[in-house]
């Protein structure tokens, strides 16, 4: 079983478009969970948080196989959530909605440590003072929160996009591998790999890194905008639209003056 270094074909690219869609779905959806609980947490200090801390961070523990058993019997025709799903005539195992849970539970812990990282770095401070003034959690989140540790929520974004792009275990549990439907990136090349289809698996591994480099280029620039202050950040948004919108202005005058001429 010879790995060629040419003539590498793509038969099918649905693998592609299937982690893609999934990926998405599930940062998103792990995003805004993560951050409506970390917002949360970082106002509550008994140990029910403490409990929360730890759910939200055992899916970064636990092998795969082992998420994706727990899934299954949750989800399964005879789990209490499969047969509500079944009653509603939803489709859940080896389905789409299996690969974005599945990736949305490996994805949770990586923006809710980040995320809650982050606001806890917020000066307490400047909380304080906004209280004191009279604004509302929901302003001194949206307004002050938010804003502040907008980097390190990204980083938490790009991280479980990465995660949940290169899912496994528990997905093929719960999902299958059907084709044109549950196959994800990892999944056909496992199939590729146990067919000996080498090649194929190989060009597989290829686009898996390269997505993979382009998430971690993406973390090597937000920590340049982790370094800047909301106030910095804005300033510099500002500037950078200023600039574009004055070289535009001039470039349309230099054009009419030909013209003119």
């Amino acid at each position: 079983m010879d790995i060629l270094p040419f003539d590498i074909p793509l038969p099918n690219i649905s693998p592609l478009w299937i982690s893609l869609k999934t990926a998405i779905a599930a940062t998103v959806i792990a995003t805004v969970v993560s951050i409506a609980i970390a917002q949360w947490r970082v106002r509550y200090h008994g140990w029910w948080g403490w409990l929360v801390d730890g759910v939200m961070t055992l899916p970064l523990v636990l092998p795969p196989v082992v998420l994706g058993f727990g899934l299954l019997v949750l989800f399964g025709r005879n789990g209490p959530a499969g047969a509500a799903l079944r009653s509603l005539g939803i489709q859940f195992i080896f389905a789409f909605p299996a690969l974005v849970t599945a990736a949305t539970v490996v994805a949770v812990p990586l923006v809710y440590r980040t995320t809650l990282t982050a606001f806890q770095q917020v000066d307490p401070e400047l909380i304080a003072v906004a209280r004191i003034a009279g604004a509302s959690w929901g302003r001194i989140f949206w307004t002050l929160l938010l804003p502040l540790s907008w980097p390190g929520v990204m980083a938490g974004v790009v991280l479980a996009f990465a995660r949940s792009l290169g899912e496994f275990g528990a997905t093929i549990m719960v999902a299958g591998s059907i084709p044109g439907r549950t196959v994800t990136i990892p999944i056909q090349i496992f199939l590729a790999a146990e067919s000996g289809a080498m090649n194929i698996a190989l060009t597989w591994v290829g686009v898996a890194i390269i997505v993979a480099l382009g998430a971690i280029a993406v973390l090597h620039w937000l920590p340049g905008a982790q370094r800047l202050s909301g106030a910095k950040l804005i300033f510099r948004v500002v500037l950078c639209a200023a600039q574009a919108f004055d070289q535009l202005r001039n470039k349309v005058r230099d054009n009419f003056r030909d013209k003119r001429r």
